[in-house]
């Protein structure tokens, strides 16, 4: 990353002094620095920065505006990462929410490469008293593993190129892995992951890795993994194709959620499972009015194939639930519907578990991690009904898109002491001060917090 985190500051760190909205006199600027900034118009707006020039004009500090109090955002400082020059800094000041500040900058550092981009500027931010270094340092990682997956064109991640990402990631923790590829989903009973992925020269796969003693908490996270979404032969218009790239967006969340619990060694035992197809059409696609049998024996009549993520999910899911894990997640770039309601930044999750919503959502406010729980509203459940199959796929009057697809998903979870499932865009639509346009991450560090409260780190 461009930014690096370093354990205490240079003696060439430059500081960066965060100044509230009107409140450069509470600085303690010398006069020329305080004078310098009235001259320039600096009032402490949000998310504005100032650089300070000694006499000869090299710069010697910085100003950045953290607004009013209602407005501040810890991770705005990942503006920074794009507005100073290269070279060594520190925070002034130990900001109010010193973790965050910092993990703004790493973040706002992000630049995907690999087809040619250059990297940013190489900055060396000193970590705030009080900060848990090698936390941050992984946690920015996962974040960016994420992102990269998320951008990478389905040209370079296909569902074998989804496989061969996540087996990196296993090797690297000794995780093992399986993998049920193509007409072996038949064989093993996950006939709707075959049907979704059937039509596409990638075969559809499912994913499985387990990491973590046997006899721990069994955490499992099940994350969508549709590597491009045509729409299936009810074809999206071409518009709405640009970004099916980040149709494998759960899969990417989830394995940034697996990364961080494996390196913070938590006492649980990991189970992830990607279904990794592409939506593609050919002459074996699958049809709208197929009837298709799930691995739990639900048959599903299909009333929209564009409405394939949660057939995926659906199998993966039932496997999931026949081990009863303790907690249950599921990650999916699944409906429009919840972008209609809660927009682009804004994830809803669904769970029947009070305790569990209620930690998620003091979770998210904590790490600045938007999650917003929506109603499993259990009426309308019957939306979903067929009349040749026990469920259709959709529902036929469109109201209340993510509700409906959550309650599809809930018939497949019966045994999972605590599931939740979250409906991401996984998707930046413009610039943010902590990450570029194009891949994000989004819950993961939310999650990562309440699952870390609950299975305290071996020590690793």
């Amino acid at each position: 990353m461009p930014v690096e985190l370093i354990d205490k500051k240079s003696r060439s760190s430059r500081p960066i002094h965060l100044v509230a909205k009107n409140g450069l006199s509470d600085v303690g600027l010398d006069a020329t620095a305080l004078a310098w900034a009235e001259a320039s118009g600096f009032n402490g707006e949000a998310g504005k920065t100032l650089l300070l020039p000694d006499p000869r004009g090299a710069v010697v500090g910085a100003l950045f505006g953290v607004g009013a109090a209602k407005d501040h955002a810890a991770l705005g400082a990942g503006a920074l990462a794009k507005a100073l020059p290269a070279g060594d800094w520190h925070f002034a000041a130990t900001p109010e929410k010193p973790a965050l500040a910092a993990l703004g900058i790493l973040l706002g550092g992000y630049v995907f490469t690999r087809y040619g981009k250059k990297p940013g500027r190489d900055l060396r931010l000193a970590a705030p008293a009080g900060t848990d270094v090698d936390r941050l340092r992984w946690t920015a990682d996962a974040i960016s593993l994420t992102r990269d997956l998320v951008n990478t064109p389905t040209s370079d991640m296909g569902p074998e190129q989804l496989e061969q990402a996540t087996r990196s990631l296993a090797a690297r923790f000794k995780a093992k892995i399986s993998v049920v590829k193509g007409d072996d989903l038949l064989a093993k009973n996950f006939p709707m992951i075959h049907a979704v992925g059937r039509a596409s020269p990638d075969a559809p796969r499912l994913i499985d890795i387990t990491w973590g003693p046997k006899s721990a908490p069994k955490v499992t996270l099940v994350g969508k993994g549709v590597c491009f979404d045509t729409g299936g032969l009810d074809i999206k218009p071409a518009a709405s194709m640009l970004t099916m790239k980040k149709d494998m967006g759960g899969a990417a969340n989830v394995l940034g959620l697996a990364s961080m619990i494996m390196t913070s060694g938590l006492k649980v035992r990991l189970r992830v499972l990607i279904p990794a197809v592409e939506n593609a059409i050919a002459g074996n696609a699958f049809r709208p009015g197929d009837v298709l049998t799930s691995r739990k024996g639900l048959t599903v009549e299909i009333g929209n194939t564009d409405a394939e993520g949660r057939l995926v999910l659906a199998d993966a899911l039932a496997l999931a639930d026949e081990e009863a894990p303790d907690l249950l997640i599921d990650m999916a770039t699944l409906t429009g519907a919840a972008r209609v309601a809660l927009g682009p930044d804004l994830p809803p999750f669904y769970t029947d578990d009070d305790a569990l919503a209620s930690a998620l959502s003091a979770a998210a406010v904590e790490e600045e991690d938007p999650l917003w729980r929506m109603p499993l509203w259990r009426p309308y459940d019957a939306k979903l009904s067929s009349k040749v199959a026990d469920m259709n796929n959709v529902t036929t009057d469109g109201f209340a898109g993510s509700v409906t697809a959550a309650l599809f998903l809930y018939r497949f979870v019966e045994k999972a002491k605590s599931w939740a499932h979250f409906d991401i865009f996984a998707w930046n639509p413009s610039d943010r001060p902590y990450g570029p346009a194009g891949g994000e991450a989004q819950g993961i560090r939310a999650l990562e917090r309440i699952i870390s409260d609950r299975y305290r780190s071996s020590g690793k």
